[in-house]
């Protein structure tokens, strides 16, 4: 009888949809911060259903770099998706998520697996503590200004109707031990913008303990005002369906 692989430190998932510009210089620096590190990983990259050049890059570098799991939605289901199938696919004793584009530097994931270690249950970066840092262009302060009242508005609510301790839950590092993973993300059913919100109200309907970490971001790109009105929409329809599923039972 063949012996169960040992679980690595840490899983690291990556969702990806396209992006294939950047995604060789993200994927170098990812492998550059691993293999650095003296505890055992796993790098999961959760391919959801990218053009053709994104997929060949992604299946390179998999297929040439121990350690590397590829997984691929054959059709485009959302980040909240790709993340959830990456943390349900993790065999790690800590999981942490982070963007393709890496707005925040692999560097930092170190400080999210720094909060597990030392007892967190979920740990999630937060943009708006006073020791975080942003590197931007001068050309993006109106975004940035835009961007942080309607966060500020969104996460305002959030903090009324659902998380009262978290101060900002749409950043796109987060961390969760193995058994807060298994607690969470089999009860996540939202495939997109609000899946981070659902999983920490999840997280805190199990009490499950939260540590929030100052961190340093990149803001590389600015939306439009069409995504702003979207993103808004979808923010309070994603809102109402959670408390429709917490009514319904279906996070307990």
């Amino acid at each position: 009888m063949t012996a169960p692989p040992l679980a690595p430190h840490l899983s690291l998932i990556v969702p990806v949809f396209n992006g294939a510009d950047r995604l060789p210089a993200s994927l170098e620096e990812l492998r550059a911060f691993l293999r650095a590190q003296s505890y055992s990983w796993e790098l999961i990259l959760v391919d959801d259903c990218s053009g053709a050049e994104a997929r060949a890059i992604l299946e390179r570098f998999a297929g040439a770099n121990a350690g590397v799991r590829l997984i691929r939605n054959e059709e485009n289901r959302g980040k909240g998706n790709a993340v959830t199938r990456g943390m349900r696919a993790a065999i790690g004793e800590f999981r942490v998520f982070t963007d393709a584009d890496l707005a925040y530097p692999a560097t930092e994931v170190g400080k999210i697996l720094a909060d597990l270690e030392g007892g967190a249950d979920v740990a999630i970066a937060c943009r708006v503590l006073a020791e975080s840092r942003y590197l931007m262009s001068p050309s993006f302060f109106s975004y940035l200004y835009t961007r942080h009242v309607m966060s500020r508005v969104f996460n305002a609510l959030v903090r009324w109707t659902l998380i009262p301790r978290a101060l900002d839950t749409q950043a796109g590092l987060k961390g969760f031990t193995a058994h807060a993973a298994e607690i969470v993300f089999p009860r996540v059913t939202i495939p997109r913008f609000g899946f981070d919100v659902e999983a920490l109200y999840i997280a805190r309907k199990h009490a499950l303990s939260l540590a929030q970490t100052a961190v340093f971001f990149r803001y590389d790109e600015e939306p439009t005002t069409v995504r702003f009105v979207e993103d808004a929409m979808r923010m309070m329809r994603d809102l109402l369906h959670i408390r429709r599923n917490d009514r319904r039972g279906r996070y307990a």
